[in-house]
């Protein structure tokens, strides 16, 4: 049985659904627990052309990133403030349009008290400046730092906070028009792909030739980061019962492959690694918007929300119901998943199966 160390997942994630009102808008969330956010993802449900926000805590308020797009930060009047159980929604309309639903998803980190690193070392393993706010406890960091001038093709490291390996890794620059670029375990150093875009992952050294250790990660100047640009990266290690990264086969069939978490999951986002074409993008789904999760959103696109009939959300993990290629075509597909509940609890209490 999968026990796990969170019994309460909602400490560190949280979905929430709201209505926008077009001026000031404070969100709060309904968790068991309370939850002071750090990173904000989110997007209108039923509006076309739809940017999928990104704000945290660590670069601060109104400074907004898209998943959908390579624009670089913009100062936007959106998340105005992080509160002890929720935020603020400022007025701009891809985050508070009026009478249009929204949702967010909301993951903590370390409320906002940073750590910053100073450089050391030389060549390939020289650790670079930077500041992370880590969450060990959940596997979360946010890190922000500045590409240096190494000479390109050269790698440098960059501290991450987590005292674990990361598993997923999610990294762009802010200062300038760049790709989403993400490391996942299940491709390892030399896969990578870009979650603004439907690409393959195709073998590439976004993050060097060198596999993230339990202290720092690798980028290449010029592979994903041109020396002087400010970035950011989201970094996530696994934690037994409450999150899981890896990979799945689909059988093209509609009686779909079961992927098993070790948990319920509240959210759930894959994507196939085999092909690029406009339906293989980054789908996410979570119990918030649809109990049995068939309320699909598109990370790297801007469209509305589509209800299908994709997968089931089940105790332990996520039952495949469509033969399609967005989750499960005769294709290799990554996922990243987090917990609404453990499979089983710290106690070794089952919760109610489904």
């Amino acid at each position: 049985m999968a026990y796990t160390t969170i019994d309460d997942p909602s400490e560190y994630f949280q979905t929430v659904l709201y209505t926008g009102n077009g001026g000031t808008k404070v969100v709060t969330f309904d968790g068991n627990s309370d939850l002071q956010p750090d990173w904000i993802w989110g997007s209108l449900r039923d509006e076309d052309g739809a940017a999928r926000f990104v704000f945290d805590s660590s670069r601060g308020t109104t400074k907004r990133l898209k998943t959908d797009a390579n624009t670089e930060e913009q100062t936007r009047s959106g998340v105005t403030a992080f509160s002890s159980n929720g935020f603020t929604m400022g007025s701009h309309a891809d985050s508070n349009l009026n009478n249009k639903n929204l949702v967010v998803w909301a993951w903590k980190a370390n409320g906002g008290t940073t750590t910053s690193v100073s450089a050391s070392g030389s060549g390939a393993s020289q650790i670079i400046a930077s500041t992370h706010q880590a969450n060990t406890t959940a596997g979360f960091s946010i890190v922000t730092f500045t590409a240096p001038s190494i000479g390109a093709g050269n790698d440098y490291t960059i501290s991450h906070g987590l005292g674990a390996v990361p598993d997923m890794i999610i990294t762009r620059s802010r200062s300038d028009a760049t790709n989403w670029h993400v490391y996942h375990q299940a491709t390892g150093r030399l896969g990578g792909t870009f979650l603004n875009l439907t690409n393959a992952f195709t073998d590439a050294e976004y993050f060097g030739d060198t596999d993230p250790t339990s202290a720092v990660f690798s980028h290449s100047e010029g592979a994903a980061l041109d020396a002087g640009m400010t970035a950011i990266a989201y970094c996530f290690a696994e934690v037994k019962g409450y999150s899981k990264f890896g990979s799945y086969e689909g059988n093209g069939n509609a009686d779909g492959t079961f992927v098993y978490l070790g948990f319920k999951p509240a959210w759930f986002m894959c994507k196939s690694i085999d092909t690029a074409s406009s339906d293989q993008g980054w789908n996410i789904f979570d119990t918030k918007r649809d109990v049995v999760s068939n309320h699909q959103l598109l990370a790297n696109d801007t469209g509305t929300e589509v209800t299908t009939d994709r997968l089931d959300i089940l105790s332990n993990g996520v039952k495949m119901r469509n033969s399609g290629s967005q989750t499960n075509s005769a294709q290799t597909y990554i996922y990243m998943a987090f917990a609404e509940h453990p499979f089983v609890s710290s106690k070794g209490a089952p919760i109610t199966a489904r």
